[in-house]
């Protein structure tokens, strides 16, 4: 038997917390694990006392056909990027790694070109975690190093150069 490799080792771990994702469009898990240890984990829905879009039978962004990466306001979900983190302390997360995978709802397909949407990466940029490993196929994957999303900075869009 081989030995799974240790980034898809977290991977399965993020894929399995996605399981309790409660999006009716894509859910995500994420885990930050640091030395070898899980840190916390995080999965996409509702905070906590609010009525999930799964209880409610409708997502808000799906009916007024909303596309993927925009208006985020309008959902009624926590990313879970945004769960995990705000689970541990952030001298915990200090070099940290963030593993993310998300799966289509109605198909349980793995997102196409899934990362973290602008407002997770400035999440993630303050809590010091310093990669994000995020899951393509059940055994491929892209590493993504914060400090690029530091310097190349997509908040100030193409008007400054970037």
């Amino acid at each position: 038997m081989k030995r799974r490799d240790k980034e898809n080792y977290y991977l399965d771990i993020a894929e399995t917390v996605l399981e309790r994702g409660t999006c009716l469009r894509r859910n995500y898990g994420a885990i930050i694990v640091n030395n070898d240890i899980i840190i916390s984990t995080g999965y996409t829905g509702s905070p906590r006392g609010r009525k999930n879009c799964i209880d409610l039978g409708e997502c808000i962004r799906e009916k007024l056909n909303v596309q993927r990466g925009e208006r985020y306001e309008l959902c009624r979900s926590v990313h879970a990027e945004a769960n995990a983190i705000i689970a541990a302390s952030r001298e915990e997360m200090l070099g940290a790694t963030l593993y993310l995978v998300g799966k289509e709802a109605t198909t349980g397909e793995y997102t196409k070109d899934a990362c973290c949407c602008s407002m997770c990466k400035r999440l993630v940029i303050n809590a010091g975690i310093t990669r994000v490993v995020v899951r393509n196929t059940s055994d491929e994957y892209t590493v993504f190093e914060v400090r690029d999303w530091v310097y190349k900075d997509d908040s100030l869009g193409e008007k400054f150069g970037y």
